[in-house]
């Protein structure tokens, strides 16, 4: 029985559904989010989104960096986007190391392929990469809109801190930068964020 390389690599990423996420749905008993479902629902809107890019992107390729760049967090878990920013450093080491081991599983050149993708998510320099990463922080504003500021208001987040941790939108998806802050505007209002 011949075996399959990649085999190894396919059985470990199956944990990425047991990572837990902030954010809650609403519409299934309030559950969390895991990182599987969040990557999956990055990628689709990002397929939808992709006429809003200001430049050119490959959309493959940006759909490949987003299903892949939470594979991490099955060894480093998830950190909550409003965290500390020492536990920012913290965890990007945690991420980087989870990058080479769960890479590394694969034959060497597709490895190296995915880690090299990954490493172009994470320093969004390029179009694509800036589309990926603005793509993967713009889905929480349209999920907590949902959910009445869902982890927002828990964790008393404030405009301010969203805004800012959606700033690529701004030179990537400009109309989608505009929508974001309206969005913001009406959360604010509604007493889900504050100023």
């Amino acid at each position: 029985m011949s075996s399959i390389p990649q085999a190894a690599f396919i059985h470990e990423i199956d944990k990425l559904k047991a990572v837990k996420r902030q954010l809650r749905l609403p519409h299934d008993e309030n559950r969390q989010e895991n990182s599987a479902e969040h990557s999956w629902h990055v990628a689709l809107m990002a397929l939808m989104l992709a006429e809003y890019a200001e430049q050119p992107v490959d959309i493959s390729r940006v759909v490949v960096m987003i299903l892949i760049h939470d594979l991490v967090e099955i060894d480093a878990g998830d950190l909550f986007a409003f965290a500390e920013q020492v536990d920012h450093a913290e965890q990007e080491l945690k991420e980087l190391a989870a990058a080479k081991r769960i890479f590394g599983l694969l034959p060497e050149d597709s490895g190296q392929h995915y880690l090299t993708l990954w490493l172009e998510f994470e320093a969004a320099e390029t179009a694509d990469a800036r589309f990926a990463k603005a793509m993967d922080r713009v889905l929480p504003v349209f999920q907590n809109m949902q959910n009445e500021g869902g982890s927002w208001a828990r964790h008393g987040v404030t405009k301010a801190q969203i805004v800012s941790r959606n700033e690529y939108l701004k030179t990537c998806a400009p109309a989608l930068w505009q929508y974001v802050n309206e969005q913001l505007d009406v959360a604010v209002d509604n007493g889900w964020l504050t100023e």
